[in-house]
């Protein structure tokens, strides 16, 4: 769907595709805002508020723009999960996913694993995280391939990842701002 298309509603939400990730849009019109637009990310989305009385093709300019521009922090093709995956698992020596990739629809939690189905999602919020902390995140799903819970068994295999601590810290810090 392209921005041109969203002049029927005063909010909407699209999923767009920027440096080859799906990033969510939502565009929002403004009465009181007469000149400037705004863009923030926050929790996965890319949120750009533009003045109520711009046309449909500056809209679409501008929501372009603000794509471009927030698309570098997104862009999850600086970090092959794929690769980073089988690589983390040998050396933790923990299980290989069947599938590994980024989700856009994370919005409580950095990631996800299906021990059934052997598929990690991880957060796109990740995409513009230091590495050590995005392969801390990939452990911790790698673990729950071996232990669905967060017991003593599962920690042991988690804590096998040196920056364990670190990232956590990390993480609660970047939770605790809406990062």
């Amino acid at each position: 769907m392209k921005s041109a298309e969203l002049e029927c509603s005063p909010q909407n939400l699209v999923t767009v595709v920027v440096y080859g990730a799906l990033m969510e849009v939502e565009v929002t019109r403004s009465e009181r805002r007469k000149k400037t637009v705004q863009a923030r990310f926050i929790d996965g989305v890319l949120q750009v508020a533009i003045p109520a009385l711009m046309t449909v093709d500056e809209e679409a300019h501008w929501v372009g723009e603000m794509e471009r521009r927030f698309g570098a922090r997104f862009n999850g093709d600086r970090v092959d999960l794929i690769e980073r995956a089988a690589r983390l698992a040998s050396r933790y020596r923990l299980p290989v996913p069947e599938t590994i990739e980024w989700s856009t629809r994370q919005r409580a939690r950095w990631g996800s694993a299906s021990i059934a189905s052997g598929k990690i999602r991880i957060s796109a919020r990740l995409a513009s995280f230091p590495l050590w902390v995005v392969d801390y995140v990939i452990v911790h799903e790698l673990a729950h391939l071996v232990e669905g819970n967060h017991s003593p068994a599962f920690w042991e295999l988690v804590d096998r990842y040196p920056f364990a601590e670190r990232a956590r810290g990390y993480l609660i810090a970047r939770s605790e701002t809406g990062g």
